[in-house]
């Protein structure tokens, strides 16, 4: 190891608060003191560091776990005497960790199958299965079996403060010292672990299984648009089909009306149960939510069995039960721990966007577009896209036609890497550790955590084929399994496995799906091209970021309001959703107090996940422009293999450059000049 890596870590122990220690701690201070020179008498390793492991493990010491003089011992015997003694432990923690990790993730994807996959029979013990962890005990036998202190000892945690600080100066073995000191941070007993698991995986079952069929729904001047059986989960299909709409010029608009007449009724968990039945008996109108059979209204006192809010109030409780044993709640590990972006940090990024004069530009510019005033769905404007101009009959038989099955798709997938730039021999080892299956749900990738096995990639595939939006959902998520094959088996060590965040894995599914239609051979004639994709991506954030803020103000909210009922909570994320709105929307739309931000289901099944999108889609800017003239592949294989490092370090040694909103700024307000000028000129020509 480099010398300055002890220097280093004097010097920011020297002035360390150690977060992770509790007020009220079972070691004495008198024997931490005494355990400190006991140790450094029998440890060559540097005495901050010393000082910070016994310190951390006295934190979470408890009677159970022996008395003052056995905890001394204990440290004393355990604790490396030098540099090579710990890096042999380190080597054998990863080597057991991956096998620990990894056989209780392919188990967990094993169980799940019959809730997320078609060709299962429903049975009564599904559910059940699918909210078993076989980690839910993890923590509780680490600490038992005092492995957990092992670790603690010689791989203490280190604050976002003191990565983001120190992390460019650490190496790769540094690093995974670092990384490894994030496992163990908190004590959570293993039956608040499983209510988490359990929570997780009704809500999961409960949006998997919300579809709504559009041969159902009717608009308020009694016209049905799906003339045949289209269920659309929630929101995901729902927001598809109202964008696809975009390209029909007769009855898009009167489509996306209806559409979003159907988004308010499910955030105001007003779908009739009939209709959320998927009776075919019931035709529904939900601008009036009146259902009718055989043109008769039809009075139903049947309620819906479980509130949508009820599942977030419980996902709340899951986590709020967790809180006393960490240093944190919720919000704080989900930012500072996981994102290792602080939740002002991230909020200061999004206004940055959400308040800057562009926006009014842009949104001139699709009214224009558009030819009449701007709607609150028109946050999913879609016609910057080549996509608009295509015809989605035209991209679903040509899916179709080349995709009749998953397997032909998976069959497919090294074709695709090989033109995007990846090496036939790269491209094979790549999807050799990928298999596709065909989802219930919208779709998504589900990464491997050890290296011989598959990550696991997930989309609708229908009966007769794969159709556009299966394809555009699976190239997404074939853009995170190849991140997570990348970072799994070419990083430096097991715990730099992975990257910095959740919006690291999304930038890369972001480029993927960017160029769906260049691997169909659809092919934009557009010369404005490089500027509409720019206008597609700004306005997408402008969208989901909005979404995000909804998602984090209700969390504190709850944390607020820890006594308030499902129907309490449901009034505050509507009124919150509404509030966001007119902060950020209102004055672009000219019109206030919309729901619409409250539709997302990411709400419901994965608290404060959404963050990740626009984060992933700032990162894919600037991803996308430092990737412009460069072999793709190759330059993913480097990026992605730099694993786990904190976000600004990893985007400095990707790109070039931190993280920022002002680059995608810049970008979206000259390419709206561009578009202008190019108008200018068609109208003289003309």
């Amino acid at each position: 190891m480099r010398k300055n890596y002890l220097i280093i870590l004097l010097a920011m122990l020297m002035t360390t608060n150690y977060s992770l220690i509790a007020e009220n701690q079972n070691v004495q201070s008198v024997t931490i003191n005494k355990t400190i020179q006991a140790v450094r008498a029998v440890s060559s390793m540097p005495e901050a560091l010393v000082e910070r492991g016994v310190t951390q493990a006295a934190a979470l010491w408890t009677d159970k776990d022996g008395t003052q003089q056995e905890f001394q011992q204990f440290c004393k015997d355990n604790f490396c005497k030098d540099l090579n003694e710990k890096t042999i432990l380190f080597n054998r923690l990863c080597d057991n960790f991956e096998m620990i990790f990894g056989y209780n993730n392919r188990l967990s994807i094993e169980l799940q199958r019959p809730e997320q996959l078609v060709g299962y029979e429903s049975t009564s013990v599904d559910q059940i299965f699918s909210a078993y962890s076989g980690l839910s005990h993890f923590q509780e036998d680490m600490f038992a079996s005092k492995l957990a202190f092992v670790v603690i000892l010689n791989f203490p945690h280190f604050t976002l403060a003191e990565k983001q600080n120190n992390g460019a100066r650490w190496s790769d073995l540094e690093w995974g010292f670092v990384r490894l000191g994030d496992v163990f941070t908190s004590r959570v007993p293993s039956d608040i672990q499983q209510n988490i698991s359990n929570v997780a995986a009704a809500a999961n079952n409960y949006i998997d299984n919300y579809n709504i069929d559009m041969e159902q729904v009717g608009s308020f001047k009694n016209e049905f648009f799906w003339r045949s059986s289209l269920p659309l989960i929630t929101h995901w299909g729902l927001r598809d089909e109202l964008k696809a709409a975009y390209a029909d010029n007769v009855k898009g608009l009167d489509k996306q009306t209806v559409i979003y007449d159907v988004m308010k009724r499910i955030i105001k968990d007003e779908v009739p149960v009939d209709i959320a039945k998927q009776d075919k008996s019931y035709k529904w109108y939900p601008s009036t939510n009146q259902i009718m059979m055989n043109g008769i209204q039809i009075l139903s006192d049947e309620k819906n069995p479980r509130s949508r809010y009820q599942y977030l109030l419980d996902f709340f409780k899951a986590e709020k039960a967790a809180d006393q044993y960490s240093s944190s709640n919720f919000i704080q590990r989900k930012f500072d721990d996981e994102y290792e972006i602080s939740v002002k940090e991230t909020e200061k990024l999004f206004e940055e966007l959400m308040t800057s004069q562009t926006i009014e530009k842009v949104a001139n510019l699709i009214s224009k577009r558009l030819g009449r005033k701007l709607q609150p769905f028109d946050i999913w404007y879609d016609g910057f896209k080549g996509r608009s101009g295509v015809d989605q009959n035209e991209l679903d038989r040509i899916v179709r036609a080349k995709y009749p099955s998953k397997d032909a798709f998976e069959k497919d997938l090294p074709n695709i890497l090989t033109k995007l730039g990846f090496t036939a021999e790269k491209a094979q080892f790549i999807c050799s550790h990928v298999a596709v299956d065909a989802s219930l749900g919208a779709g998504h990738a589900w990464g491997t955590q050890m290296r011989n096995d598959k990550s696991v990639l997930r989309t609708r595939v229908g009966a007769d084929g794969m159709d556009y939006k299966g394809y555009n959902i699976g190239v997404h998520e074939f853009g995170h399994n190849v991140e997570q094959t990348i970072s799994m088996h070419d990083v430096p060590n097991y715990f730099l496995a992975g990257v910095p965040n959740t919006g690291f894995t999304e930038a890369l599914a972001f480029v993927f799906q960017g160029k769906d239609l260049d691997l169909l051979g659809v092919t934009s004639a557009d010369d404005n091209a490089e500027d509409l994709n720019t206008l597609d991506l700004f306005w997408g954030c402008y969208e989901i970021m909005g979404v995000s803020m909804v998602d984090i103000r209700v969390w504190e909210w709850m944390y607020d309001h820890q006594n308030a009922t499902a129907n309490e909570l449901k009034n505050a994320v509507i009124s919150i959703a509404k509030d966001v709105w007119n902060q950020y929307y209102a004055p672009v739309f000219k019109v206030k107090d919309e729901p619409i931000l409250a539709v997302y289901s990411h709400m419901i099944i994965d608290p404060l996940y959404l963050s990740a999108y626009p984060i992933g889609h700032l990162i894919d800017f600037q991803l996308e422009s430092y990737l412009k003239g460069k072999n793709l592949g190759e330059e993913v294989c480097r990026i992605y293999k730099l694993g786990k490092l904190n976000p600004d370090l990893w985007m400095q040694k990707a790109v070039g450059e931190k993280l920022s909103a002002q680059p995608l700024i810049q970008r979206a307000d000259q390419a709206v000049d561009n578009l202008n000028k190019q108008s200018k000129k068609s109208a003289k020509k003309k």
